[in-house]
């Protein structure tokens, strides 16, 4: 398993570049001029703040051929700001999360090495307890990543299992995503790969971002069960 970077915002295709074109093309002058706007990154980040974008994606019926980075990065950056997370790099941050673990193996706990799968939040609390310098970073990530991933994306799903099973609720995967961003941003590792101002924030703010994920969820999000992984096809 790879660290996941904030990085959605140079990974788009050209079909990205093309949808871009085609919802904004017409308000914002020539397709020509529009290409070289994107090709800044100052100002392809207020391009990708246009809410016509954000509404072009959720409108749009039929398969938008559009890349995961592109679909999540937009509406990640909407809700977040609506919530107050400002921080462009957030948005990155958890836009590439979600694409990411909308791949089943991404969202799947593994060991760096691939040797152990950690299934359970106790599987990786537990391991923490063994683990290398390393692979302590990257299960902290993971599971900050996967308390936001699930209380964000599903939290219907957690009420259901606090309520028929007595499973834990919200709080608790709020407390354990707050800790352990905490705990890896203040981690060397966090700083090498240029992330400890993200888990900071993510840590600071898990409340507001999880929330703003409920209400993308309620928006536009038809993902199942979390055991249901969603594919995304170019």
């Amino acid at each position: 398993m790879k660290v996941i970077q904030a990085n959605c915002r140079v990974q788009f295709t050209a079909n990205d570049v093309d949808f871009i074109l085609s919802v904004l093309g017409k308000t914002r002058g020539a397709a020509e001029s529009l290409v070289s706007l994107l090709a800044d990154a100052e100002t392809r980040d207020l391009i990708l703040d246009d809410d016509l974008l954000f509404r072009a994606l959720l409108e749009q019926g039929g398969c938008l051929r559009v890349s995961p980075h592109l679909y999540f990065y937009v509406l990640v950056r909407h809700v977040l700001r609506r919530s107050g997370v400002e921080d462009r790099r957030v948005a990155d941050y958890v836009a590439e999360l979600l694409a990411e673990f909308s791949r089943e193996e991404c969202a799947r706990c593994l060991t760096p090495d691939g040797a152990v799968r950690l299934d359970y939040f106790f599987d990786m609390l537990a391991a923490l307890e063994k683990a290398d310098d390393h692979t302590a970073f990257w299960i902290r990530a993971h599971i900050g990543n996967h308390s936001l991933f699930l209380s964000g994306v599903f939290p219907e799903h957690i009420r259901h299992r606090t309520e028929r099973r007595g499973a834990p609720g919200l709080r608790y995967y709020q407390d354990l995503g707050r800790a352990n961003y905490r705990a890896a941003g203040a981690h060397r590792l966090a700083t090498r790969y240029d992330l400890a101002s993200v888990f900071d924030t993510l840590s600071e703010q898990f409340e507001p971002a999880r929330r703003a994920l409920n209400d993308l969820s309620e928006r536009v999000f038809s993902l199942g069960d979390p055991d249901v992984p969603v594919i995304f096809k170019s």
